[in-house]
């Protein structure tokens, strides 16, 4: 039998995340990872938004390189199974084959915000926001 742990990530901080709301009461898991900290240039005000919806969610937060510390996680928690959302971000693919290298993975998708199948710069909050809004507030 399966013993999951959840792998919550920037693009589903929500309460309504599907794998927490497949796994209530699983363990769950944030890394703030350095390197993409870096990578994407995030502001203190982004990072801070961030913080603050983690207050919201049932997780731990940590600090350092992504996958090790999902994967200490997973082994801490005798756990035998990932469980995270689908992403757009061009990282996620990887950290998803280091992880299943070791450990089942499961990838639960996520209800779009809105339908859009063009490329968006992710990069910057702003640059989602201006396409977003054509979409969000058409109706």
């Amino acid at each position: 039998m399966d013993k999951p742990i959840i792998w919550v990530h920037g693009d589903c901080l929500s309460p309504n995340n599907p794998a927490l709301k497949k796994y209530p009461g699983v363990p769950a898991i944030w890394v703030w990872d350095d390197a993409l900290i870096e990578e994407w240039q995030l502001s203190l005000k982004r990072l801070t938004f961030i913080y603050e919806c983690l207050l919201e969610l049932p997780v731990e937060i940590r600090r350092g390189d992504l996958t090790q510390e999902i994967l200490a996680f997973v082994q801490e928690n005798n756990a035998n199974l990932v469980v995270t959302v689908n992403s757009p971000s061009p990282r996620f693919d990887d950290i998803c084959q280091k992880v299943q290298a070791v450990f089942k993975l499961e990838v639960l998708e996520v209800e779009p915000f809105f339908d859009y199948d063009g490329y968006i710069d992710l990069k910057r909050f702003s640059r989602y926001w201006k396409i977003a809004e054509k979409y969000v507030f058409e109706m």
